[in-house]
């Protein structure tokens, strides 16, 4: 529906979540598919260059300005011009760049001739742009231009399912780029990559898989990589509190691994108390007592920040929903 219309669109969505994806795979299936794509990284460039960037600049205007620059704006043309990280656009761009959106026009740095666009503007933030706008740190009137839909890009640990489709094409498409045969991950490894937090999305997933290919479809080396990610060791807070007997470090130690496990397969499992329980070998009693006692029952993990809930109405059939 989206690729389609010419509606600015904002998504948000943390690092490497597949925001640029998204933004290509709508520019490739909207009337404008054979047009230029045009891809901006905001903050790569200091205000300055980053303006000369997007409106382009006449001859002689500056030192250095031995000729004249099309920008950006003008090589998309009538196709789509992906601003990725829009939120760190300075207060004087801002205001160029709603001016841009208000009239459909523009000028070169150092001109005066107006210059038409017809580029459809797609803008992606790391953050959340409202929150900027109630600080007074990103212009309010340009939030709501580029803001006529908005879509926030789920991170990879609420998309757990997603995970065995998306390391099949990335094998695949591996496999193609060096020239070997990717051979698929064992159920296995599957279920240890469907029990991973992914603080780096999508991202991190492309990285493991890639060095999988590379290093001749090695699961051990991807196997410890996963198991490595670990949070803080809680044993560092023990020995801070001087000497302690052996037995209570031995104990948080295993309490530590048993909640890592729990909350891995939980994750797995998509949050189904029962099919967890099943898959850990204990009792559905057992479990819920287990999730109580490490408070796991009033989050979905550490790693989930509150804007990642789902709020549910007690009762509902849902499996993100926690008692």
């Amino acid at each position: 529906k989206l690729a389609g219309t010419d509606l600015p669109i904002l998504v948000e969505g943390e690092s490497g979540a597949g925001k640029g994806v998204f933004a290509r795979w709508i520019h490739a299936h909207s009337p404008r598919r054979a047009e230029a794509f045009i891809k901006v990284h905001c903050p790569a460039l200091p205000p300055m260059l980053l303006e000369s960037d997007l409106f382009g600049y006449e001859q002689g205007v500056f030192g250095g300005a031995l000729k004249l620059k099309v920008g950006r704006l003008e090589e998309a043309r009538r196709g789509t011009l992906f601003l990725d990280g829009v939120s760190e656009l300075d207060p004087d761009l801002q205001a160029k760049f709603l001016r841009l959106l208000q009239d459909g026009r523009f000028t070169r740095i150092g001109g005066s001739e107006d210059r038409p666009t017809n580029a459809r503007i797609i803008c992606s933030t790391r953050g959340s742009l409202a929150g900027q706008v109630e600080a007074d740190e990103f212009r309010k009137d340009l939030f709501y231009r580029i803001n006529a839909v908005h879509l926030r890009l789920p991170p990879l640990r609420m998309r757990l399912a997603d995970i065995p489709a998306i390391s099949d094409f990335l094998l695949e498409a591996f496999g193609r780029k060096y020239g070997v045969p990717a051979r698929p991950f064992s159920a296995e490894l599957m279920r240890l990559l469907q029990a991973s937090a992914w603080p780096g999305n999508i991202r991190q997933l492309e990285n493991v898989v890639r060095r999988y290919v590379v290093l001749g479809c090695d699961e051990e080396s991807v196997t410890a990589e996963l198991l490595n990610e670990t949070r803080p060791d809680p044993l560092s807070a023990v020995a801070s509190r001087g000497p302690v007997a052996l037995k209570k470090v031995v104990r948080e130690r295993v309490r530590e691994q048993e909640r890592r496990i729990i909350l891995r397969t939980l994750h797995s499992h998509h949050w189904n108390r029962k099919e967890t329980a099943q898959a850990l070998g204990i009792s559905y009693q057992a479990l819920l007592y287990k999730m109580r006692q490490d408070q796991l029952s009033q989050q979905r993990t550490d790693e989930t920040t509150q804007q990642d809930l789902y709020v549910i109405p007690p009762g509902t059939n849902h499996p993100g929903y926690v008692n």
